[in-house]
């Protein structure tokens, strides 16, 4: 069995790789940001079964998925709270509590063994996750942005953005006026707080307002191409793994 664990806490990583050793499984490579992630899985077969914490240092976990269409079974390492422990339940997907019980990683491993599925047949709805990690019941988002302009305080309303992008590690809005804005926080962190009925992330650089989309252009390998009503700076690609969930948003 081919195991890989993602974990941004390298003292937590090396006490689940001790664990995992006095239950005879080796532990093929420990990684602890999305981008060494990313590099790795794209380089290297899909390990059997990943052991993933959903806050690593670069934003969040889901992210890896957003980008590469994983084979593995995972097993979520997780410090949320009971409600959100039930989306993983409703997802058939394995979590566990940290701090790690060994017993409950015993079971955890008993588990996937017993049930080991091919790697076909994987599949992570990440979309559905995050509804449910989120009692929408509790959660208000964002209805307005204060930026500082010089001396000054814009407030900007959230339907006037046609997206956040990332760029030179920082975050900006682009405006329906045809402006630019520098913001404080990473896109990740920006995702959390905007409504996902109206706000959609399409790429690990940009997040789009659905009333801000021109036009949709099919492209390369499968891909799609956006036009925005102003934002021209560069080409809006929706990820290849996320055009499926992209035409459900829009739908």
């Amino acid at each position: 069995m081919n195991v890989l664990i993602i974990e941004d806490e390298k003292p937590a990583a090396r006490r689940l790789n001790r664990m995992l050793a006095e239950l005879d499984i080796e532990v093929q490579q420990m990684l602890h940001s999305v981008e060494e992630s990313l590099s790795w899985l794209q380089n290297n077969p899909h390990p059997d079964l990943i052991f993933l914490d959903i806050q690593l240092s670069d934003g969040l976990s889901f992210e890896i998925f957003e980008e590469i269409e994983v084979k593995s079974a995972i097993i979520f390492t997780t410090a949320y709270d009971e409600y959100a422990l039930k989306a993983f339940k409703l997802n058939s997907i394995d979590y566990l509590l940290k701090p790690l019980d060994e017993d409950e990683l015993k079971v955890a491993v008993k588990k996937f063994k017993e049930n080991q599925p091919k790697q076909s047949d994987v599949q992570v709805n990440l979309d559905d996750i995050r509804k449910l990690l989120v009692n929408p019941v509790d959660r208000k988002f964002k209805k307005r942005i204060s930026i500082k302009v010089g001396q000054h305080i814009k407030i900007i309303n959230i339907d006037e953005v046609e997206c956040f992008y990332s760029e030179n590690k920082a975050t900006y809005i682009h405006t329906s006026e045809n402006r630019n804005y520098l913001l404080d926080g990473s896109l990740e962190n920006w995702q959390e707080q905007l409504d996902p009925e109206k706000f959609f992330r399409v790429n690990r650089t940009f997040i789009i307002n659905i009333n801000s989309i021109k036009d949709i252009i099919a492209y390369s390998n499968s891909r799609l191409k956006l036009i925005l009503n102003t934002y021209q700076d560069s080409e809006i690609i929706v990820s290849r793994e996320r055009v499926k969930d992209f035409k459900n948003w829009i739908d």
